[in-house]
């Protein structure tokens, strides 16, 4: 019995100072996270007048771009509510504006679409939108796919939401659309869950859209890290349903920037895909997009994506070299949120890194 005593003994006091450890480890990483700067503080109320990107140097009028966004407001049976993702349809929405492109919404039942607002990603841009009196109009007040004008666009952008996986790929309206602009050399563009417009799109000589088409979108390790039962929730995850209909998956690092462009059809990874999707649309359309202070957010996403593909030192020089332009280049709270996300993907090496990362990164604040 002495033997199973001390076993036991050891057991615990080895399980207590575990349990010691993980919460002083728990309680330094939340110290190292910056705290919501102070300017951060005071958008909430910022009208789309106060953003120079859209004040200053104003583009002449160039045409007219179609987002569309979902109509569907609960993830299936499971009772789980969706919508529409605020940042991927803001930033896109001023992007294109910017550019001299007049924005419409539509949505597959027309009406105001339920919409997703995630509070810890929100910037200038999307707190703006929020206050922005023509283009909440345009959102609650969407155009009915049955009754959209497709001739008066030059562009189709598919807004993403996991809404989009039940009310767009079966759109007979979002179908005839996608045909008629690829085919006619008109910009087809998606993000994140938006592709799902893309995957059953027939052309005129019977094949497939996105067969032999380079795409990206939101991909089967993004979707089940975060809803684990996506399977048995969604139709179809959306990553195998492009592969199965022959797309030329284009997978970049996990919640990273990923844009793929083949041809006039262009397509985004994930919510940090939209600048460069929107963008990307604006040169395919023959023209230098406009100039704008590139957001901390990005600045974060491209250090993220040195550490992936080049390592902890050349990340930090990143890093350094961000800080040496503006103090509050790099945003903190993102390196944390990416240093969970590898915690909960039990990716320990990579979470160490970005712990060490993020405590680096405060040397800039």
């Amino acid at each position: 019995m002495s033997g199973k005593r001390k076993i036991i003994k050891w057991s615990l006091i080895v399980l207590a100072g575990l349990i010691v450890s993980i919460v002083l480890f728990g309680v330094w990483f939340i110290s190292l996270i910056p705290p919501v700067p102070e300017s951060a503080k005071n958008i909430k109320a910022i009208s789309p007048a106060k953003l120079p990107y859209l004040t200053e140097n104003i583009v002449p009028h160039r045409g007219k771009i179609l987002a569309v966004v979902t109509s569907t407001g609960q993830m299936g049976s499971s009772g789980k509510s969706t919508g529409f993702e605020l940042t991927e349809l803001s930033r896109a929405y001023y992007v294109f504006q910017a550019n001299g492109f007049e924005v419409d919404v539509a949505s597959p039942l027309g009406g105001e679409p339920p919409v997703v607002i995630d509070g810890d990603d929100m910037t200038e841009y999307d707190f703006a939108f929020l206050n922005d009196t023509i283009a909440q109009a345009k959102i609650k007040q969407s155009i009915a796919m049955k009754d959209v004008d497709a001739k008066a666009y030059q562009a189709v952008y598919f807004v993403g939401g996991k809404g989009t996986l039940f009310d767009f790929p079966d759109n007979a309206y979002i179908q005839l659309l996608v045909r008629e602009y690829y085919e006619s050399g008109k910009i087809v563009s998606a993000v994140c869950h938006g592709p799902a417009a893309l995957v059953n799109v027939t052309l005129s000589n019977g094949e497939l859209l996105v067969s032999k088409r380079k795409v990206s979108s939101f991909t089967n390790k993004e979707e089940l890290l975060l809803i684990p039962e996506a399977a048995e929730i969604f139709p179809f995850l959306l990553q195998d349903k492009l592969m199965e209909n022959g797309a030329l998956f284009n997978e970049g690092f996990m919640y990273l920037n990923k844009v793929s462009k083949d041809g006039n059809l262009i397509t985004g990874q994930n919510p940090w895909s939209t600048w460069e999707v929107a963008e990307s649309v604006i040169e395919q359309m023959g023209y230098v997009p406009k100039q704008r202070i590139i957001t901390p957010e990005e600045n974060t996403i491209s250090v993220l994506e040195i550490l992936e593909a080049e390592g902890y030192s050349q990340a930090k020089e990143a890093i350094d070299e961000f800080c040496t332009r503006d103090a509050r280049s790099i945003d903190g709270r993102l390196i944390a949120m990416h240093g969970i996300v590898a915690a909960m993907d039990f990716n320990l090496k990579k979470a160490v890194n970005l712990t060490r990362l993020l405590s680096y990164s405060n040397k800039c604040m």
